[in-house]
Formats: C-alpha cells, sequence, structure tokens
C-alpha cells in the first residue's frame, strides 16, 4: 500500500489597514503562528502588505511598488529562513519605471527565492481597476519547484480561468495556489453577493476535480473603504479553503473574522483520484486547436 504523503500547510486570512508596517508586522506574527502549529508551507493574501488600492486610479500609489529582490522579499526570506518553511507571498512589483506587476513570489526553507509568477488576468471592473497598475504577466504558466513540490501558483483573477489551472497541472503541479482579494460592493444585494461567493468557490473546487490537485485560495478580509467616495467600499469575503482533487472542502474559514487555518493535505491522493477518473488520459488534444482563439464566429 502506497504511504501517505502529507504536506501540513497554513493560510493566513488577514484584514489590512492603511499601515504598512503593522500590516507585516501582523503578517510575521500570522505566519510565525502557522510554523508553530507545524506548517511548512505557509500562503498569504494578495497584495498583503497594503490596503487593496485598485479601488481607484492614482498615480502617486506606484511609490508602493518595490524591486524584487527588494525590501520585502529580503524581509520575507529572512522569516522563511528563521522558520524553515516554504513560503507563498504577494507583492507589488517594481520592474522599470513605468512598468509594474502583481508578483507571487516564493521563498524556500533557507530564504531563498524559488521562483516567481507575475499575474496574467489582469481585470478592470469597478473597485477593481488593475488594468491601471499591472501589466500582465509574460513568466507564463510555470510551477515553481520547492522542497514541499511543485507549486502552481496563481494570483486572483487567474482563478476563473481554467485554462490556466489546466497548464500548470499539465506541467506537474502538485497542487494550486491562488493569493486572493475579492469581496463584495455594499450595495449588491443578499441573493447577489451569495451567488458571487458561491461562484468563486464553485470555480476553484471546479479545477480542482478537472485536474485532480488540491487547491488552496487565500483571500483577505474585513471592510476597506473607496478612497474617493464613489462606492462605500469593499467588504472583503474571506472564506478561504482548501479543497482536494475530488472538490472535497479539506478545510474552510469564515467570511469576517481574521483566521489561520492549519490543514494536513494529503498529496497522494491524487494519484489516487487520477487513476479513478483519468481526465487528462481522455483529454481529445487533437479536437483542441481552437482554443486558442478570441471567439468562435
Amino acid at each position: 500500500m502506497k504511504k501517505k504523503k502529507i504536506l501540513k500547510a497554513g493560510l493566513v486570512q488577514q484584514s489590512n489597514t492603511a499601515d504598512i508596517e503593522q500590516n507585516i508586522q501582523k503578517l510575521e506574527a500570522n505566519v510565525r503562528q502557522c510554523a508553530a502549529q507545524g506548517a511548512e508551507l505557509v500562503a498569504l493574501q494578495e497584495l498583503h502588505n497594503s490596503l487593496y488600492f485598485c479601488q481607484t486610479e492614482d498615480t502617486e500609489v506606484f511609490d508602493l511598488a518595490e524591486p524584487i529582490p527588494g525590501p520585502s522579499t529580503e524581509r520575507f526570506g529572512a522569516l522563511a529562513k528563521e522558520l524553515g518553511i516554504v513560503l507563498v507571498t504577494s507583492l507589488f512589483e517594481k520592474r522599470a519605471p513605468g512598468l509594474y506587476h502583481n508578483t507571487a513570489v516564493v521563498f524556500e526553507k533557507d530564504g531563498s527565492i524559488a521562483g516567481k509568477y507575475r499575474k496574467m488576468h489582469i481585470p478592470d471592473d469597478p473597485a477593481y481597476y488593475e488594468k491601471f497598475y499591472f501589466t500582465p504577466g509574460d513568466l507564463g504558466f510555470e510551477p515553481i519547484q520547492t522542497s514541499v513540490g511543485k507549486l502552481g501558483v496563481l494570483v486572483c483573477w487567474d482563478q476563473w480561468y481554467p485554462e490556466a489551472a489546466r497548464l500548470m497541472a499539465m506541467r506537474g503541479a502538485d497542487m494550486l495556489i491562488y493569493p486572493t482579494a475579492i469581496g463584495w460592493e455594499s450595495t449588491d444585494a443578499a441573493a447577489e453577493k451569495q451567488r458571487q461567493q458561491d461562484a468563486w468557490v464553485i470555480s476553484q473546487r471546479g479545477h480542482a476535480v478537472a485536474n485532480g490537485l488540491p487547491v488552496l485560495s487565500i483571500n483577505r478580509v474585513g471592510h476597506e473603504p473607496d478612497p474617493s467616495g464613489n462606492t462605500n467600499g469593499i467588504q472583503f469575503w474571506g472564506h478561504s479553503f482548501v479543497a482536494g482533487p475530488q472538490g472535497e472542502f479539506v478545510v474552510k474559514a469564515g467570511s469576517e473574522n481574521e483566521e489561520n487555518l492549519i490543514v494536513d493535505i494529503d498529496l497522494g491522493r491524487s494519484e489516487d483520484v487520477r487513476r479513478i477518473w483519468p481526465f487528462f488520459r481522455d483529454r481529445r488534444i487533437e479536437a483542441y486547436g481552437e482554443i486558442v482563439r478570441r471567439f468562435i464566429d
């Protein structure tokens, strides 16, 4: 009988304020708590150092961006080394003057940068004006090799795209990880809010099923005001979760409070599930050529 390969992971669901140093100190404390409970892998939410600044278009906000490597990678790298963990972070990258990315950086247990992923799908919706700030990623959908496995790291809006999840899985990812910042605008009706959250959860559970992989989704929580005053701000809905390779919930957080989730992930289940649901075997790859078109008229 095959021996189980268990990975203990931590997900940090946190609320933020305008005080960046305070946010980072709280992140560090939460990461330490996860590591103290045995987590070898800890994942943080999208753009975790600051408020979610994309509610408005403001050129001064670009001052928040930093190079990679840079101050944040030094700090989080040192934390990963101190605790002996693999750490998944999400940073506002300044690549060059006028060229910025929404970038996930993964640190190995020795504090080195194992790899990075630049967010590929960039939204432009009311209160989510990300196209103003972020250039679409150019690193492709490549899993990041670490001592705890090959991490298929994607970011927030990427989670709606089955193509992204599939390509990560096809390149051998052991799991999919989605740092996220998503929530409600207060004027939406309660039923609409529930539909939005349900769709978000269903989509990612679907990626787990279709690819036979665990999915880790880490969202922020709490209310963040709109600096322009044009809306009532965003109520981030939390609900961070881990789904197994059949889409089953392994653990999930609530929608209102900060939480550190600690979860045992059985990495061996992916092969077990793929043996009974051999979706990769049965893919008709010779018939999918038109998938690269924008639309088929």
